[in-house]
């Protein structure tokens, strides 16, 4: 099968998804429970992965989970993900959530992640994936910086199994 053509990051990002954080959102810390944040990121993911390579995708991995902030009640979390860069059959998707309070305005970053997932074929085996195309500097610059990331999630799955 022909490598398929490279499509642009826009083809398949979620910008700004919208959440209403409501008490039932809450933990016994009055903050966002975590866990709930990071389920509805695995979902958009799965989205964005799915809209990029055409197929059915699971999630592989997800790495480098930072809360820099905790969400209240009544925040509203602008949930932003986008493809960085693709390999064969895995895609590395970039999260970003925000907790905008919707009174004031004010925005403030909660939220950094990366997913990757790998696309299935009907036979649920790996099937390849088209390539990425950054358009702005910022694509460019996560396009890049994923590729270090991939080394490094190579070079400890590669330490791990030598045990």
């Amino acid at each position: 099968m022909p490598p398929r053509p490279a499509r642009p990051v826009s083809a398949s990002a979620i910008d700004k998804h919208v959440y209403k954080v409501f008490p039932n959102d809450m933990n016994s810390h009055q903050t966002v429970f975590g866990g709930m944040i990071m389920a509805k990121c695995d979902r958009l993911a799965l989205v964005v992965a799915e809209r990029h390579s055409g197929h059915v995708c699971v999630t592989a991995a997800v790495d480098s989970i930072h809360f820099r902030a905790p969400a209240k009640g009544n925040d509203t979390l602008l949930f932003s993900l986008a493809l960085n860069r693709s390999w064969g059959s895995s895609m590395e998707i970039g999260a970003r959530v925000e907790a905008e309070n919707s009174y004031t305005g004010e925005c403030r970053h909660i939220l950094s992640a990366f997913f990757t997932f790998v696309a299935l074929d009907e036979n649920d085996k790996p099937i390849d994936v088209p390539g990425v195309k950054p358009e702005t500097e910022d694509q460019k610059r996560r396009f890049l910086n994923a590729e270090i990331r991939r080394k490094g999630r190579l070079a400890t799955r590669n330490k791990l199994n030598e045990r």
